[in-house]
This record gives structure tokens, C-alpha cells and sequence, in this order.
């Protein structure tokens, strides 16, 4: 009887696998005789054991010549034998052994709570179970329902829903951003009713806020409002052509997608003044809506990140309207940003749009120079047709960019070594801080994205269109992705603070840590008391979404689910809705009173495509804006 693999599971570890492995004829012989308790003393056996006895032996003997031909003529046995008498024998022997034989017993099978449970353990080349992630998106999908009853019970048409005090406030303009920064969202998630009053909406308010609001942020406004609406417009079904890629189903109950574009013109039309009116390439900061002005921020200065980061809604409303004006003022931005200097690629996160010039020298990738270098690889994979020849600096500009990250910022944590991104306060020539805002978990995913241009690594290895720089890009942002993860795990809370530091050598300070002592990486970060308020952000589930896209890695799905029970433990508001949190490391943890607009529009989408198929709005064939609006690949 040959030895062959038989079913075995990690549930029964303690099984008596002996029953497996191959015996030899004469265990089972001795075997036999001792559990029949036979004796060899034959005067004391009865006929029956005498019979038994007797039979034993006879199989006995046919299973020592039930041996390979090889075995037989290595004892002489096949010296006056045919070939064909010696395979007449087997067949009769392989006959009578295969009656004999009784099957094996095998462990017990696991349940589905069992296989489920255990599907954590599986390899990553191994496919997702489906029950499981269709289950996750339900979750996340309820999530974003509760968090939209807050917000119509109490808020509707304000900008953001205060959840604690159960009414709304404008933040952003009064152009009721939380409705335009979730529309999207609702129907990626198939929500056809909250699409539909969302809609109705839009027709009936929007258009008359426009004209008659005060003042709002460019960026803001163009990322969240802007962004939305066309976003809006492609997936409610305004370019036929493309809509069948984006892999969704909306159906627009009582209004049509013309509306959000018609939305969307007349804002761009009020946002150019900020463009028109700056002297130089460099857009003022501001923009009056009803006075059809705008000017420059009280310090006269403009963000790095907030300039650079209109170019895609700009651009595709430029090939929607067939209107070339928006796109042209905003990419003049990005060529103006081309003439300037720089360290090792990297910029200043100020510059004034009085001189066209970069003001300061604090280079860091959290806020105010965030974005700037995620528009650069983002604006170069949207227009497709113009990747290799005129937009080419784009690309050029932002693998430099990365070259510079991976000399001056990155480093590593001690006692573990977490791989992260700090900042240099005071320019190159200045002394380091390992600093880190939670906004820069963008970088993985766009490092992850500008490694493959959306394919996966698979797929690009195939293809052979990975370099060694691509890989060495991915290899960091898979690094950087468990930074931005064990930011959330290290806390008592098990949610991420506002801005993390890392210890360095030189750079000590106890008594500040994440409060989960179980962490591997406690004595790792350092999170100050002025940090540790959590704003519902999406950074590191936008990372999770596209790595996971990228890789195939089911880990990100865990991380990220991770992530998601510890808002729904800590943020929910029973009567509707989601607040930020005062501090991460404490249980019970204050409430804040805020529900920002992009955790409808980022945190909750990002999540619930993170448990999705990957057919839906493929990295191939859109890009998604700093606000998570998807757009199409021009």
C-alpha cells in the first residue's frame, strides 16, 4: 500500500496522524496478534483462534510477495517466473488488499464559522473569500446610511453635520458640501434613494448658492464641490461612451446628470477669478462668489499643495464643456512650478502669488505639500495621450520628487524600526524632525499608483514594465502603509492621531506613547497631547484601497477592517452620524462634535471598494482626486 496525502487541517493539530503514515506487512502482522491478545502457546487456543491464526498468516504471506518486480528479482523470486504470471499474481493480490482494506478514518471536517475564522491564515495568492468581503461591504454600506440619516435629520443643506448638538454648520461656503461630497459615494454603494434626494437637491439649491454665497476656499471648493459634481455627472451616465468601465449601475430618479454639470460650470466660471486675478501663474487663495472677486490669504501667501491640486477637475471639465479655459489657467500652474528651483526635487509648502516664488524653505508631504506631489503623477496618468510627449515633465518632476523623499525624509524608528517620512522645518541645511501627519499617508498609495500606473504588480510584471526604481517605490510604500497602520494599532482606541513622531536616535521622549502597551511598536511612536484628536480621515484606507488593488495582499482588507470597527466602536453617534474625536489614547475617548464631509466622500468609499471586486472603477481607467472623486482617464 503506497503512502499518499490525506485531507489534514490546522483545527486538528493533536490528531493521531499515525493512521496515515504507510506500515509495513509485518506491523500490521504484529499488530494483529497483539490486538487480538493470540497467544503462542497452541495448546491453549481454541479452533476458532487456531482458524484466525491461520488466516493471518496466509495474508501475511501474500502481502510479503505483493512486492515491485525490482524487490521480487533482488530475492530470487522471479529467477523461473513469466511476466505474465507476475502480474497475474498482483492483480489477484491487489484484488483481495483492496477488500480487505477499510478506508481511512479522516479529521474532522471544518465548519463554515471555522473556514471563515481561518481565512485570515491564507496565502495571498489565494482568492478572497467572496461571503466575507460582500459582508464587510454591507457594513461599510450601513455605516455610511447612519452617518447620511444624522446628517438629513439635522443638517441638511448646511455644509457639516455637528453630531453631539444635532444640527448643521457652514464651513466650507454654504454650499452644502457634505450632500456634493458623498453623491458619488452613494452611488458607487447602489443608495438609488439617497442618490435621488441628493440630486434633487443639487437641482433645486445649488445653483442659486453659487451666486448668491460669500467666500470660499479655491481648493477647498474645487476638490470637494467641484470634484463631486463631475464625478457625479460621469457615473449618473453624462458620457455614454466611458460609463461602461467605471463597472456601476445609477439610476437618476427625477433628475438628469445635465444638472451637475451645468452645476459645475457655473462654479469653475466664479472659481477662474482666482486665476485671472493673481498676477502671475500662482491663483490667489480666495474667492467671493457673490462679488465675483477673489484675493489673496490674509499672509499674502498661497499653499503648495492647494495650488497644485485643481488640475484634474479642471482638465476634464475642460473636455466635458469643450470650454479649453480651465484646464489651460490651472496646467499653467504645474509649468510655472517646472521653472522653479528645488531640493532634490522637493518644495517649499508655501509660495506667493504676488512674486510666483516658493516662500520659506519648510519641506515636508503633510499639510500645505501633501498633494502637490500626488497631483504630479495623477495629472500625468489622466491625460492619457499626452503621458510621453508634452506632459512628460509631470512624470520627470515626480519621480525626482520620490528620489528626494527616499534621501532626505525617510527613516527609520527605533527600537522596531517603522519605516517613516519626516520633515526638514528649516530646509535641507536644517536639522530633521521626525514628524509625521497622518495626511501624508496618501504617499503609499501614490507611490503604489506611480509604480504601476494602475495595473496590477502583477499584471506590470508580466508586461515587464517595472524597473528596478518601480519596485524599489513599491517596496516603500509597503513599508509606509504599515507605518500609517500601526499608527492606528499602537492606540488605546485603535484610530490614528492627527500627527505622529517617531523616535530617532537623539530624539527621546517617554511618557508619550499610544496607550495600547500591547503594541509591538509602543515605545515606537510618540504621539503629543496637542496631537491626538482623530478627524475621521481616509489617508491611510486611500493607501489600504490602492495597495491592496496593486498587491492582491489580503492584509490590507484586515488592516482596513480593523480600522473600520474601531470607528464604529468609538465614533458612532447612536442618533445619527460620526464624530472626531479629542484624543486617540484614552477609552472613553471625547467626542469632538464633527463630522467632516470627506468621511462620507473618502473615509466610507475608500472602504467599502477596499471590500470590493476590482473591476469596479479600475485604477486603469480612472484617477481619483484628492477628495476621492473618481474621474475618468482622458
Amino acid at each position: 500500500m503506497s503512502s499518499r496525502t490525506l485531507p489534514y487541517s490546522s483545527k486538528d493539530v493533536d490528531y493521531d496522524n499515525a493512521k496515515f503514515r504507510y506500515r509495513s506487512p509485518f506491523k500490521v502482522a504484529t499488530q494483529a496478534f497483539s490486538a487480538n491478545s493470540i497467544r503462542h502457546d497452541c495448546g491453549r487456543c481454541g479452533v476458532g483462534k487456531f482458524l484466525m491464526l491461520l488466516m493471518i498468516s496466509g495474508i501475511t504471506y501474500l502481502m510479503v510477495i505483493h512486492k515491485s518486480p525490482g524487490q521480487l528479482a533482488s530475492r530470487g523470486l522471479m529467477q523461473d517466473t513469466t511476466v505474465g504470471d507476475v502480474h497475474h499474481v498482483k492483480e489477484r493480490i491487489g484484488k483481495i488488499g483492496r477488500f480487505l482494506q477499510k478506508p481511512p478514518r479522516l479529521p474532522p471536517q471544518l465548519s463554515p464559522d471555522d473556514i471563515r475564522n481561518s481565512s485570515l491564515n491564507l496565502n495571498h495568492n489565494k482568492q478572497y473569500d467572496k461571503s466575507e468581503s460582500m459582508f464587510r461591504q454591507n457594513k461599510v454600506k450601513e455605516a455610511f446610511v447612519h452617518a447620511w440619516s444624522g446628517y438629513r435629520r439635522y443638517a441638511l443643506g448646511y455644509d457639516e453635520l455637528m453630531p453631539l448638538s444635532q444640527k448643521g454648520v457652514d464651513g466650507l461656503g454654504g454650499l452644502g458640501a457634505t450632500i456634493i461630497d458623498s453623491l458619488d459615494t452613494s452611488m458607487i454603494m447602489g443608495l438609488d434613494e439617497i442618490v435621488s434626494e441628493a440630486g434633487n437637491w443639487i437641482e433645486k439649491h445649488l445653483m442659486e448658492r453659487i451666486n448668491t454665497k460669500g467666500h470660499v476656499n479655491l481648493f477647498e471648493t474645487t476638490i470637494r464641490i467641484l470634484g463631486g459634481l463631475l464625478s457625479a455627472y460621469h457615473l449618473g451616465g453624462g458620457e455614454h461612451g466611458t460609463l461602461s468601465d467605471s463597472g456601476i449601475s445609477v439610476k437618476l430618479k427625477g433628475v438628469k446628470s445635465e444638472v451637475f454639470l451645468d452645476a459645475a460650470k457655473n462654479l469653475a466660471d466664479h472659481l477662474l477669478l482666482a486665476f485671472t486675478s493673481s498676477p502671475t501663474s500662482i491663483p490667489f487663495s480666495d474667492v467671493v462668489l457673490n462679488e465675483r472677486s477673489a484675493h489673496a490669504a490674509p499672509d499674502g501667501l498661497s499653499s503648495t499643495s492647494e495650488v497644485s491640486t485643481l488640475q484634474l477637475e479642471f482638465n476634464y471639465l475642460s473636455k466635458l464643456s469643450g470650454d479649453p479655459r480651465y484646464g489651460l489657467v490651472a496646467m499653467k500652474v504645474l509649468e510655472h512650478f517646472k521653472t522653479l528651483p528645488k531640493v532634490e526635487g522637493l518644495v517649499p509648502i508655501y509660495i506667493s502669488p504676488y512674486s510666483g516664488q516658493f516662500s520659506g524653505e519648510n519641506i515636508r508631504l503633510g499639510s500645505r505639500g501633501d498633494s502637490y506631489y500626488e497631483y504630479l503623477i495623477k495629472v500625468w496618468i489622466q491625460q492619457k495621450n499626452s503621458r510621453n510627449s508634452h506632459l512628460k515633465y509631470l512624470y520627470d518632476m515626480y519621480m525626482e520628487a520620490m528620489k528626494g523623499v527616499k534621501h532626505l525624509l525617510v527613516r527609520k524608528s527605533t527600537p522596531k524600526g517603522l519605516v517613516f517620512i519626516g520633515e526638514l522645518p528649516y530646509g535641507s541645511k536644517g536639522s530633521f524632525s521626525p514628524k509625521m501627519d497622518h495626511l501624508a499617508c496618501f504617499l503609499p498609495g501614490t507611490l503604489a499608483l506611480g509604480a504601476t500606473k494602475g495595473l496590477t504588480k502583477r499584471k506590470a510584471v508580466e508586461l515587464s514594465l517595472l524597473t528596478a526604481e518601480d519596485l524599489e517605490n513599491l517596496s516603500l510604500a509597503e513599508d509606509l502603509a504599515k507605518t500609517c497602520f500601526e499608527m492606528y494599532s499602537v492606540t488605546s482606541t485603535g484610530l490614528a492621531p492627527e500627527i505622529a513622531y517617531f523616535n530617532i536616535e537623539g530624539n527621546l521622549e517617554h511618557g508619550l506613547d499610544g496607550g495600547n502597551k500591547s503594541s509591538e511598536y509602543v515605545n515606537d511612536i510618540i504621539i503629543r497631547h496637542n496631537d491626538r484628536h482623530n478627524l475621521l480621515r481616509p489617508e491611510t484606507l486611500e493607501s489600504l484601497f490602492v495597495l491592496h488593488r496593486i498587491t492582491e495582499d489580503p492584509k490590507y482588507r484586515e488592516w482596513g477592517w480593523q480600522i473600520f470597527l474601531a470607528f464604529e466602536k468609538h465614533t458612532k453617534v447612536d442618533s445619527g452620524g460620526y464624530s472626531s474625536l479629542n484624543d486617540v489614547t484614552r477609552v472613553p475617548t471625547p467626542k469632538r462634535d464633527k463630522m467632516e464631509t470627506f468621511f462620507l466622500g473618502e473615509t466610507l468609499k475608500y472602504l467599502y471598494l477596499l471590500f470590493g471586486d476590482d473591476d469596479i472603477l479600475p485604477l486603469d481607467k480612472f484617477v481619483f482626486n484628492s477628495e476621492a472623486h473618481p474621474l475618468p482617464i482622458i
